[in-house]
């Protein structure tokens, strides 16, 4: 895979960087609850973080098309850093709040900056390998990050000057040793219209882990805790849901490279949806259980987002990484925002394994929308087609379907 060589400084900021910003996440609700802020201010931080996260999606593409990929990631890294500095300065929940919505809005730039870098400097049959990578790369450093809280307290300076020190050394991988800067986008404009059009499976896919994965990493801990387990085995049953996507995003991601995306999508999500479900009728409140199958669970639902991002970005024209990338993470900033909130009613409302009916119910209506794409339209050749999507061509109901969607079966086409 040579084409990652180019990429590696970029790869090497992102470890950086991703680290860094998982860190602060964790550290202003434990900062916050020291200073004596209430729950509702903390969660209303993280509701101005996803705010700003929402408008850096919006004006990325714009800073990209004035300033260019190195100088845009050294603009945006260099005010988060300085919000993070800024944190710990001025003690205010207000101007704790304005500091996350900054910082959601430098991060919203910089994730679609390495992400539309990444799939601009790699052929499609890298693709999703070289997002699985990043993934994984994303993951490890969050959670090896997280251990730094404990070694140096949430109470100081100590740790806030780490977090800046981190955002900011992201910058001299980028700016000294990548030669891989691609050109700014021609199209400054956000068209999610138009992205889904390009792909509707990778859009709704992103929709669709941002309803689960975001319900997940939020109320996990709560599903833990209100089944019994002590505080040791709740962080233990989050680290396990996470660390399981890590080692499977490469595996699933070279898998995709060689088939039909669209089939190793549709059977990830039925083992994310399967898997969800063992955990409310298999797992019961014993530790063990629960983590044997909250890591298999980790392991297809984490990787779902890589695999929807490879999908779309196969069918993007050239220029059009930035628009497509920054569309996505729209996309999943959408469900990011609404599934917590859904699942923590259901939760209230019917119980702690309700989060994970609620993940199954998501995951359901996706397989639901794969097969009909599968259905609908043709991806790739058909030397390349495995049985199972010969299968489904055969059904009865196939050429109905695909008159419905306007494909005929012949050629390639925008989904």
């Amino acid at each position: 895979m040579s084409s990652i060589r180019p990429l590696i400084p970029l790869l090497i900021a992102a470890g950086i960087l991703l680290g860094g910003n998982g860190l602060q996440s964790t550290l202003i609700a434990l900062r916050g609850a020291e200073e004596g802020f209430s729950p509702a201010t903390i969660g209303f931080m993280g509701t101005a973080y996803f705010g700003g996260f929402l408008l850096g999606c919006v004006f990325v593409t714009r800073i990209l098309k004035a300033v260019g990929h190195i100088r845009s990631f050294s603009a945006l890294a260099a005010i988060a850093s300085a919000g993070t500095l800024l944190i710990v300065l001025i003690i205010d929940p207000v101007f704790w709040s304005a500091m996350r919505f900054a910082t959601g809005f430098c991060f919203a730039g910089l994730f679609t900056i390495m992400e539309s870098w990444l799939n601009s400097g790699v052929q499609n049959r890298d693709r999703a390998r070289v997002l699985a990578l990043y993934r994984i790369i994303d993951i490890g450093s969050v959670t090896g990050a997280q251990f730094l809280i404990p070694v140096f307290g949430a109470g100081g300076f100590a740790i806030f000057a780490i977090m800046s020190i981190m955002i900011t050394l992201s910058l001299v991988p980028v700016s000294l040793g990548d030669r891989s800067n691609p050109t700014a986008p021609e199209d400054v404009k956000l068209d999610l219209a138009r992205v889904w059009r390009i792909s509707p499976l990778g859009a709704a896919g992103c929709v669709a882990v941002g309803l689960t994965n975001s319900s997940f990493r939020t109320l996990s801990p709560v599903y833990a805790e209100q089944i019994g387990m002590s505080v040791t085995d709740v962080v233990t049953f989050v680290s396990i849901g996470i660390i399981g996507g890590a080692i499977i995003q490469y595996p699933l991601g070279h898998l995709s490279d060689l088939w039909d995306r669209r089939r190793i999508l549709l059977i990830t999500t039925c083992g994310a949806m399967l898997s969800a479900l063992s955990l409310v009728f298999l797992a019961g409140t014993g530790p063990l259980a629960n983590f044997v199958l909250v890591f298999v669970f980790g392991s297809f639902a984490m990787p779902l987002y890589s695999l929807s991002a490879a999908h779309a970005n196969d069918r993007a024209g050239k220029g059009e990484f930035v628009l497509v990338n920054a569309a996505l993470m729209l996309f999943y900033s959408f469900g990011a925002i609404g599934g917590p909130l859904l699942a923590a009613f259901f939760m209230q409302r019917f119980g702690p394994h309700w989060l994970f009916i609620f993940c199954a119910t998501i995951y359901a209506v996706f397989i639901l929308i794969i097969v009909y794409r599968m259905l609908a339209r043709d991806a790739v050749p058909a030397s390349r087609r495995g049985p199972f999507t010969a299968l489904l061509r055969t059904s009865p109901i196939f050429a109905r379907l695909a008159r419905r969607s306007g494909g005929s079966g012949k050629g390639p086409t925008e989904e």
